[in-house]
């Protein structure tokens, strides 16, 4: 908070202190709430929200308010600003709050945080922006007759005819044009970090090391000397990486309620109101037909089908099956293995049963480990009961992480019966080498389990892996044992 030269000392002078929502309360805005709420169950709404745009923007208010929950315990508040709001209220002043949003949701707003004598809000068909709110505050207490709290320039008339202003906002410009009008009191931060900052994050750029599966099927194969090869594998890893950023933009939207209840996903971009919704809404079809364009334009049909059908699949995990137990975790194996069907018909090589059936138990070992995370954090806090947005409780644990073991324990066989395939001498030199990487991957396996029951474990275990000194050392030796079956 950045305090400048005060108007007025005594705050008795004026109590009335009018406060704005949008941006200035909240970091995020009630509307574009409201929408993400009624988008969340099905996005294919959003034409009927256009269609309620077109009517007016008071018509779309109240119809989103009316059948719409918004949290508003769980919004993302300007915890600056409500302490300063607290300490005020102390001194015996009226606070009012005084917004655009409908009437319906300031109310419950203002209930939840129990500090508003009274509150002025879009309803009857009026919208109570700009110079609708200045008119409707003067003519209530008059010219000069309350202190403004705004975050932009639609505040700008309110400012005006306001005793003090007072500057939700971290633009030096919109400062600048309030200090013109000679009452500026104060200003505040916003809370919120840079958009581009807040946007690389809610893209999740260090989770596309999940789409490196898309080369594994070329060097399976043996085919990755071909430099047309190399560039359709490449392709077909950015276009899988836009895709997935698509959906985690979208995935975090739906989440958005569920992840501001959550102790580490409260910070993401969307929950935290570092990233307003609407830049997600417009962001995520975006990226999609970004993705969808490049594949059709220069991989196989066949390609730009996986993905279609890998979309198609995560949708459905977003919207329903991510609250079924086992099938969630089964689903999140299944479009780990589409990665690398995705990468063989990219460069058009025969699918391998040995490879999908082995991805197939070392991912779902890892969703396992994921929600075995979840649910371990959620016990060690004393939660009971189902955890919100999962289809599982803490009484799960021993369960999962049994079935979890197992399926990790299952891909190690596979790899050995697949060293006794009789192809597999074919593709390798020497195939007995192979046989190093099965205790490999029992020892990382077993390990990862292990630091998973201990508490240690990230929610992403693929993340963990990322970051781990150990589980690189051991990928690196697991791939240089093929290389060496390879050649030698």
């Amino acid at each position: 908070m950045i305090a400048t030269q005060p108007i007025r000392d005594d705050s008795s002078e004026c109590p009335v202190l009018v406060v704005d929502l949008d941006g200035t309360l909240i970091k995020s805005d009630m509307l574009e709430e409201s929408a993400n709420d009624y988008l969340a169950t099905n996005p294919f709404r959003a034409l009927i929200l256009l269609a309620l745009l077109a009517s007016g923007r008071s018509n779309l208010k109240a119809k989103l308010a009316q059948t719409t929950r918004v949290d508003v315990a769980s919004l993302p508040y300007n915890e600056a600003l409500v302490d300063w709001l607290k300490a005020q209220k102390s001194l015996g002043r009226t606070l009012v709050l005084a917004t655009a949003s409908h009437k319906l949701l300031a109310e419950h707003v203002a209930g939840h945080l129990g500090l508003f004598d009274e509150v002025f809000a879009t309803e009857n068909q009026v919208n109570l922006k700009a110079e609708r709110k200045r008119d409707a505050l003067v003519k209530r207490y008059g010219e000069r007759g309350f202190d403004y709290v705004g975050d932009s320039r639609a505040d700008l008339p309110v400012w005006r005819s306001a005793a003090k202003a007072y500057v939700v906002s971290n633009s030096p410009g919109l400062v600048a044009e309030v200090r013109t009008s000679g009452n500026l009191a104060e200003t505040f931060g916003t809370g919120r970090k840079a958009w581009p900052a807040a946007m690389i994050k809610a893209l999740r750029l260090h989770q596309w090391m999940k789409n490196l599966l898309v080369f594994i099927p070329m060097f399976a194969a043996h085919i990755f000397t071909n430099i047309f090869t190399m560039e359709k594998a490449f392709l077909a890893f950015f276009a899988f990486g836009l895709t997935a950023s698509s959906v985690y933009l979208l995935n975090d939207l739906v989440d958005v309620t569920d992840d501001r209840h959550h102790v580490r996903k409260k910070n993401r971009p969307f929950a935290s109101g570092n990233l307003s919704l609407l830049t997600g809404w417009l962001a995520w079809p975006s990226l999609l037909l970004v993705a969808f364009a490049i594949a059709y334009a220069f991989l196989p049909i066949k390609f730009v089908e996986v993905l279609a059908a890998y979309f198609a699949v995560t949708l459905t995990y977003s919207f329903r099956l991510k609250q079924v137990p086992v099938l969630d975790v089964l689903t999140l194996a299944v479009l780990y293995t589409m990665r690398i069907i995705a990468g063989a018909a990219a460069v058009s090589v025969p699918l391998s049963f040995w490879l999908l059936t082995f991805s197939m138990f070392v991912f779902l070992s890892l969703a396992f480990i994921k929600r075995f995370s979840e649910l371990k954090a959620a016990r060690s806090k004393g939660a009971g009961g189902q955890i919100r947005g999962r289809g599982y409780s803490p009484d799960d644990l021993e369960m999962i992480s049994s079935l979890g073991g197992s399926a990790g324990y299952l891909a190690v066989l596979v790899l050995a019966l697949y060293i006794q395939d009789a192809n597999t001498a074919h593709l390798y030199q020497m195939p007995k080498l192979i046989w190093l990487a099965c205790p490999i991957l029992l020892f990382w396996i077993s390990r990862v389990w292990l630091i998973a029951h201990r508490g240690q474990m990230h929610d992403d275990p693929i993340i963990f892996a990322i970051k781990d000194r150990v589980s690189l050392a051991t990928g690196a030796l697991f791939v240089a044992i093929f290389a060496l079956a390879t050649v030698l």
